[in-house]
């Protein structure tokens, strides 16, 4: 169902999608505050999309031109949402070949929480650091949409997953998800806490703040761990050592959203473990500003959303 675009038509063409739900990304945020690159405006926001598109429930792949490689992105691939219009909108024109059928069990806002948050993970997650079932992985920022992703891929795949988050409600939380357990990054010593209380070290890491906290990785890593990363808010990493990474033949793997190849893989996963995307709240298409506000909190636990059409 999910390994065939929907229609079997030429990519160029369009098609228009009634929009029912999208959800917010931090890029969205970034964008607003001039702190992203190659901004051009007037443009409409937003890469996460569902809706309805010749009566068929579907999702919007959320970007452009991939390119023919599979280990990475081409020149010409960009991100839905600017420099072409999203889906903060009540419709959408894409290309046929960005459409692709909802998994069933989902609600519209479900559904709009996936794509980006979810195409991310699934790439980091399974095809850059190729996650096998029993190994032991540490997701740093618990909450954030693509960690969530990640976390709930992770334990659909038998893994046992320890998490960070500088908020102990969100650590919680994602114990009630099914995490093993989690430390704050706002203590000095997380680490050594972490490294306690789990017992033994990991196979997998995944992060995307980087900065210094990132430089202890390598010691809470087994030997032939992987170290994931899509992104890097908090800027360059100081202190880190190769030796560890050498010795211990720690493999460190960046990771940028996904192609429509691992998209199709991700939904079709998704469906079989019948995972539902955590969704932080919901706001009218009308009230957007008040969502971004509230994701500039930061204290979201989940995709906010918003509803397009009533």
């Amino acid at each position: 169902m999910f390994d065939e675009l929907l229609p079997t038509l030429p990519c160029e063409t369009d098609a228009q999608v009634n929009l029912k739900a999208s959800a917010l990304n931090h890029r969205d945020l970034f964008i607003t505050q001039g702190l992203y690159a190659g901004i051009k405006i007037p443009c409409v926001l937003g890469s996460d999309g569902a809706g309805e598109w010749n009566g068929q429930r579907v999702l919007i792949y959320p970007a452009l031109e991939w390119g023919s490689s599979p280990n990475h992105q081409g020149k010409h691939f960009r991100v839905l949402g600017m420099p072409e219009h999203g889906t903060f909108a009540e419709q959408i024109t894409i290309p046929k070949a960005n459409i692709y059928a909802m998994p069933e069990h989902l609600s519209w806002e479900e559904g709009a929480a996936l794509p980006l948050a979810g195409l991310t993970a699934w790439r980091t997650l399974m095809s850059r650091c190729q996650l096998q079932p029993g190994e032991k992985v540490f997701i740093t920022g618990i909450g954030g949409g693509v960690a969530l992703m990640a976390m709930q891929f992770a334990l659909a795949s038998g893994a046992e997953v320890w998490v960070s988050s500088g908020n102990a409600q969100k650590i919680e939380q994602a114990k009630a998800l099914g995490a093993a357990g989690g430390v704050s990054y706002r203590e000095s010593d997380w680490d050594k806490q972490l490294k306690q209380q789990s017992g033994s070290g990991f196979d997998v890491i995944i992060d995307s703040a980087g900065g210094d906290g990132f430089a202890l990785f390598p010691g809470l890593c087994n030997p032939g761990a992987r170290i994931g990363f899509y992104g890097g808010t908090l800027g360059k990493v100081n202190g880190l050592s190769l030796q560890p990474i050498f010795w211990k033949q720690i493999s460190l793997l960046g990771s940028t959203m996904g192609s429509p190849t691992e998209f199709a893989e991700m939904l079709k996963f998704v469906e079989k473990h019948q995972i539902r995307p955590v969704v932080d709240c919901m706001f009218p298409l009308s009230q957007g500003n008040a969502a971004f506000d509230h994701m500039e909190t930061g204290g979201q636990f989940g995709k906010i959303v918003l509803q397009n059409t009533l």
